[in-house]
């Protein structure tokens, strides 16, 4: 499972030390660093990654005060030299503090926390080793297979998922759901609609063909959708 991450760290030798790490951990993907929490805050609230190394002290507004200002948080990890916002951190549901100087081994651990929370909200193996999730539906919980997801389209207020034999609607957002998905195997291509790879049957003119249905590639989405295909 490929994590993306972002970091967000004023102190150029504390961002450069962080990148570094985050390149050694193979299936940590760096998506952007920001020396400013402003920065980052718009970057979160136009794309979604799974995990944040967020300092706290910067200039303009604190890493506090952008955790503050998140409706929808990734999974964050604290990354600063003073303890005194330990406890504000964990009130904001931050997953893990980490102290500088901190260690390469204590960094590690903290990713693998995430890596395995991570494993266990996106889905548990069947006797056939098929992931699955579970849907709330306005009735229950509904278990889908996910392999049997074609793609999912973003509704006023509601998601609809399209399955191989059926659909199902959902209150889900667009990024609550993306965080329970494989991101090896399923991509946000528009605004509205998130896809299953495996079931992509072409391409053309910045439209995916997916069992008959066109589904559009939206310009802020183009280029990660396109270097995705590229490397699979």
């Amino acid at each position: 499972m490929t994590i993306s991450c972002i970091i967000i760290e004023d102190e150029p030798l504390a961002a450069e030390k962080l990148e570094s790490f985050v390149a050694r951990i193979p299936f940590l993907k760096l998506k952007g660093s920001f020396d400013n929490a402003l920065e980052g805050l718009q970057f979160l609230k136009t794309q979604t990654v799974d995990l944040l190394f967020l300092d706290i002290q910067m200039e303009k507004i604190t890493g506090i005060q952008l955790l503050e200002n998140l409706s929808s948080k990734p999974y964050v990890v604290i990354t600063s030299a003073y303890s005194d916002y330990a406890l504000k951190g964990y009130e904001l549901s931050v997953f893990d503090y980490l102290l500088k100087p901190y260690s390469f081994e204590r960094f590690q651990m903290a990713v693998n926390r995430v890596s395995d929370d991570l494993k266990q909200k996106a889905g548990v193996k069947n006797e056939n080793n098929s992931s699955q999730i579970f849907i709330k539906t306005e009735y229950r919980r509904e278990n889908v297979h996910l392999d049997d997801i074609l793609y999912i389209e973003g509704m006023q207020g509601y998601l609809k998922i399209y399955l191989s034999d059926k659909r199902i609607l959902t209150k889900q957002s667009m990024k609550a759901i993306l965080k329970t998905l494989p991101q090896d195997q399923f991509i946000q291509v528009h605004k509205s609609y998130i896809v299953a790879l495996s079931k992509i049957e072409s391409i053309e003119r910045n439209h995916i063909k997916i069992s008959g249905k066109l589904i559009p590639v939206g310009d802020f989405y183009k280029m990660q959708f396109y270097e995705r295909i590229e490397n699979i």
